[in-house]
Order: structure tokens, then C-alpha cells, then sequence
């Protein structure tokens, strides 16, 4: 398996598998969509995303947002994304993935990286608690729609 970090040049194999991990949360696929989403995070440089390949094959990727964190005066990263192709689970590429998502975190100086998952997606869960995550009992979430 090889991981690297997107470029423009991967849009057409990146775009297939940002719809299918939305799609995979209940949105509709939208393909040119995702095309315009992904070319203006990457464009601007507002995320960094890394895929995943086994065979010359894209099977996965993680998008990383940089942020701040007050509280600590020092930068964190959002993991925000996470997606392996389904033929493709439980083989070690999720956490190819978060050891390349920390890495990333690590070179750029960030404290920490923050996740959110669904509640129900306990797959999810149960491989962020085996890599070394903790669940936060400290602080609730919340969201506040603009839409």
C-alpha cells in the first residue's frame, strides 16, 4: 500500500471516493460538486488530503483541516474526512491513513487533531479508539445551521 498527498493532478481518482464517503453519510452524490468542493480546498490550500493505493489503485483518503486552538495558543488539525473503499476495510488502510494525517499534524506543529464521527458508526469509532484516540468527556458538541 502507498500513501501520498493529493495534488490537482488526483482530482479524477479523488472525486469518486469524496462522493462515495458522502453518500456513505446520506448526501446525495454529486460528482461535479465534489469536483469544485476538493479544487477550491486545494487551490487555496484550506486542507490537505492524502490517498491511499494497494495496486496502483486509489481505496481511500483522509482530508485534514488546519485550524487553531485557543485554549492551547498553538495549532491543531480537524480530521474531518475519512474514507476507505468497503472492499478495501479492515486491511490497515484507515490506519495508514491517520498515521499520514498525524505525521502531517506533527510536521506543520499542531498540538492535536480533533475528529467527529456519527454516534452509529461504531467501525469508525472502534479504529480511532485502536489508534491511540480518545473520546472527549469534557466538552460537548454542538451545531448551530445558517441554512
Amino acid at each position: 500500500m502507498e500513501i501520498r498527498r493529493a495534488t490537482l493532478a488526483d482530482l479524477d481518482i479523488l472525486v469518486p471516493l469524496f462522493d462515495a464517503y458522502r453518500r456513505f453519510y446520506r448526501q446525495a452524490g454529486d460528482l461535479s460538486g465534489a469536483r469544485r468542493f476538493l479544487e477550491d480546498r486545494l487551490v487555496r490550500g484550506e486542507s490537505a488530503v492524502f490517498l491511499a493505493f494497494r495496486g496502483g489503485r486509489a481505496i481511500g483518503f483522509v482530508q485534514l483541516y488546519p485550524s487553531f486552538s485557543s485554549g492551547s495558543m498553538a495549532k491543531i488539525v480537524v480530521l474531518n474526512d475519512l474514507f476507505v473503499d468497503p472492499e478495501n476495510r479492515r486491511c490497515g488502510v484507515g490506519a495508514a491513513l491517520i498515521d499520514a494525517a498525524a505525521g502531517y499534524a506533527r510536521d506543520m506543529g499542531a498540538v492535536r487533531m480533533v475528529l467527529s464521527t456519527e454516534l452509529t458508526n461504531t467501525a469508525a469509532q472502534a479504529l480511532y479508539e485502536k489508534s491511540g484516540w480518545e473520546r472527549d468527556t469534557v466538552f460537548c458538541v454542538y451545531r448551530y445551521s445558517l441554512d
